[in-house]
């Protein structure tokens, strides 16, 4: 059955090629997603960006039209592209906002198209209630949103003879062939279980070079003083510490050792083992509640607030047997010797980052544009780290379903240079775990 979509403002400033993304439907704009999307055109973000990418996307269609963007050009899906222009526009001066504006257009090509189905698309849940309320059927906007019931959650349990139980226990690889195991991705961490005896378990990690799982490589001392305190710690530390995995994305919520982890393999890899000439450590700067508005000093003053919290890690790191096993050097002199580098993404833009440990925190809080720039950054024998949380997200313009962590995550799960890991327990304390659990 043919469709009508119209499509509201949020869609195309989240994805400005939302309109070649329906098939052989029928996509409209209203005149007002026009004027709106041309107020952010001047802003030097990823939202100016994408209303540029826009405008550019519907000037080319205008030229290749026959008639004129009112009467429709043809899209290379199949479908059409109209720009709905309501009678009144040019008296339409009563001071309506343009949600009520867009949602009239779209009622006006409801009943002016009784025949087909007219589906109005809005990232905006309160228009959403009030479409519906007015007998408009409304959905939100799917495209490139995972569901968080469907993130790859980064490894699997399976069931295994005793006997290759026993071997894998006893540091030696398993061929994936001698398993029943289905969406097996690369570098997949998993838990083989016997058959006779669900207690009797081993760990190992899917090895794509070789089609073998291969025990976790995970020393015994952990990695700068920090051992891995669960299952899922240590499915994180190993593929953290493999230099064949160029891209580790951890999810998990606040307390589950996903930035303290990656620290603590970050400083073995660039101070130890000198694989890497340096750390580099960043984050996006969003507040937590109301801005303090203005912060006076200098840059490095104006940034310690946004950067402190990897300051707390590294702290922790060094206060607690790992600083030790550097001849008792601070986290502060290898600052100072350029090994670490913390600073704010904004910095990032434009820039090649070869031979580093590079750690993105906070990553929810990134549009899955912004993940792409960061990740082609990286340059030569680079290794990039993405951790966060999707239920702790602080920019207005991503969900847990639509931000850059997620998407990572889920894009680069059948990839040999990516691993994933999700982990659910909290390590941090017992009245952290409890708060996050109960408030």
């Amino acid at each position: 059955m043919h469709k009508v979509f119209v499509l509201d403002t949020n869609v195309l400033l989240h994805d400005p090629r939302a309109i070649f993304k329906f098939d052989e439907h029928e996509v409209v704009l209203p005149i007002y997603v026009i004027e709106e999307v041309d107020h952010f055109k001047r802003e030097m973000n990823e939202l100016g960006r994408n209303a540029r990418m826009l405008s550019r996307f519907v000037d080319e269609l205008r030229e290749e039209a026959p008639e004129n963007l009112q009467a429709g050009v043809q899209l290379p899906s199949g479908g059409r592209l109209r720009v709905a222009v309501p009678d009144d526009v040019l008296h339409d001066k009563n001071g309506r906002s343009a949600d009520h504006k867009i949602l009239q257009v779209a009622l006006l090509e409801r009943d002016a198209h009784p025949q087909q189905a007219t589906i109005f698309v809005t990232m905006d849940s309160n228009l959403r209630i009030r479409a519906d309320a007015l007998g408009l059927r409304a959905e939100s906007y799917e495209g490139g949103r995972i569901p968080s019931e469907d993130l790859y959650s980064g490894f699997q349990a399976l069931s295994a003879r005793v006997e290759l139980v026993d071997q894998l226990a006893k540091r030696a690889a398993v061929p994936v062939s001698e398993l029943q195991a289905e969406g097996l991705y690369p570098n997949a961490c998993v838990v083989l279980t016997d058959e006779g005896n669900p207690k009797h378990t081993a760990l190992g990690r899917v090895d794509p070079a070789a089609g073998q799982i291969v025990p976790l490589r995970v020393p015994r001392e952990g990695s700068w003083g920090v051992k891995p305190r669960n299952l899922e710690q240590s499915f994180a530390l190993d593929l953290l510490l493999d230099d064949n995995v160029k891209l580790v994305t951890l999810v998990g919520r606040a307390g589950t050792g996903k930035t303290l982890l990656a620290v603590a393999a970050g400083l073995r890899k660039v101070v130890f083992e000198g694989v890497y000439a340096r750390m580099l450590v960043s984050r996006p700067i969003f507040p937590l509640g109301r801005d303090v508005g203005y912060l006076p000093g200098t840059i490095e003053e104006k940034l310690n607030p946004w950067m402190q919290p990897i300051f707390d890690n590294l702290e922790y790191i060094f206060t607690t047997g790992g600083g030790r096993l550097d001849a008792g050097r601070s986290y502060e002199e290898l600052i100072a010797a350029g090994t670490i580098q913390v600073e704010p993404l904004t910095y990032i833009r434009g820039r090649t980052l070869p031979n580093q440990f590079l750690i993105v925190d906070e990553a929810q809080n990134l549009t899955p544009h912004e993940v792409k720039t960061i990740i082609t950054r990286c340059g030569t024998d680079t290794k990039i780290v993405l951790t966060g949380d999707p239920d702790q997200i602080d920019n207005p313009y991503v969900d847990a379903q639509s931000n850059g962590l997620a998407t990572v995550a889920e894009r680069f799960k059948a990839e040999r240079i990516g691993g994933h890991v999700t982990l659910t327990k909290g390590e941090r304390s017992e009245l952290a775990e409890r708060a996050t659990q109960l408030l």
